[in-house]
């Protein structure tokens, strides 16, 4: 049983795995520059739906997120790196969300953008299953968030 484990630690590149999680992430602490400076100005003021919830929730969620992203992202990147233009575009989007809603102030153009984003991850979960299942189903609770986001973006832009 130990010498089982012995072996899978030995496959995992534990510095691909550390690059693809560091470069998630990463996205998430660039785009949290303009999340921090709008929160306490533009968006504490700003009418926002009845399920919206706490702001210091976002930071959290999103941390486990980019996680789970880069996790996926290596495995994949493993497997079959080749099939990883899909994720860099949904990262993409995912990156350029923040400056725009946060940084633009800009409900509307963050709201294409974030639906750009769930199409995109809804490829790159279905892309990423039919490789290695596990690598699609990890990002299952990141289209549930984004999905989520997507309807807090639009009831931002509705009730402004």
């Amino acid at each position: 049983m130990f010498s089982d484990r012995l072996k899978v630690m030995k496959k995992i590149q534990f510095k691909k795995l550390l690059a693809a999680i560091l470069l998630c992430e990463g996205v998430g602490l660039i785009g949290s520059f303009f999340t921090i400076s709008a929160i306490p100005s533009w968006y504490l003021f700003l009418n926002k739906p009845f399920f919206s919830p706490p702001n210091w929730l976002f930071g959290p969620v999103w941390t486990l997120l980019y996680l789970l992203m880069g996790i996926s992202l290596y495995w994949i990147w493993v497997k079959k790196p080749q099939v990883l233009k899909i994720f860099w575009l949904q990262l993409f989007l995912n990156g350029i969300w923040t400056p725009i809603f946060f940084g633009l102030r800009s409900p509307l153009l963050g709201l294409l953008i974030i639906l750009f984003l769930l199409l995109a991850i809804i490829l790159t979960i279905k892309t990423f299953y039919k490789i290695y299942p596990p690598a699609g189903l990890i990002l299952i609770p990141y289209l549930a968030w984004v999905s989520f986001a997507t309807l807090l973006n639009l009831g931002i832009l509705l009730l402004n």
